[in-house]
């Protein structure tokens, strides 16, 4: 089950928003299952500039090379490093752990253009 305090984008990100108005940023389980065991992670750069929907990134598991798209605009403020050493965190925590980089500047505007968790869950039923 998808957590309810997340917004979902169709290529499988998730979005948190903070209460500075920035927002924490990583895969689903549903991703994450897809993918497999996570040997490795590119993650975009602090200081750029992102905007929604525009790959950002790579994730390489033992089976592929996925491209990492952002589910909203704004800034890169933060990485988190530690999947640098980790990427199995990915894995183990997607909703937690495993988030992958934080957002600020945020255009809450753009949250339209995303799922919640019942209309996520109906999407990767189908």
């Amino acid at each position: 089950m998808n957590p309810k305090d997340l917004k979902y984008s169709k290529d499988h990100e998730w979005i948190k928003l903070q209460s500075d108005n920035s927002a924490l940023i990583g895969i689903t389980e549903f991703a994450t299952d897809s993918l497999g065991d996570v040997v490795f992670i590119e993650l975009p750069d602090v200081g750029s500039k992102i905007k929604q929907f525009e790959k950002i990134g790579e994730i390489e598991s033992v089976k592929a090379v996925s491209d990492i798209y952002t589910p909203i605009s704004g800034e890169i403020i933060e990485q988190n490093t530690e999947l640098i050493d980790n990427p199995e965190l990915i894995n183990n925590s997607p909703f937690e752990d495993g988030w992958m980089f934080k957002v600020k500047n945020i255009d809450s505007n753009e949250l339209t253009n995303l799922m919640d968790a019942d209309e996520y869950d109906k999407l990767i039923e189908d």
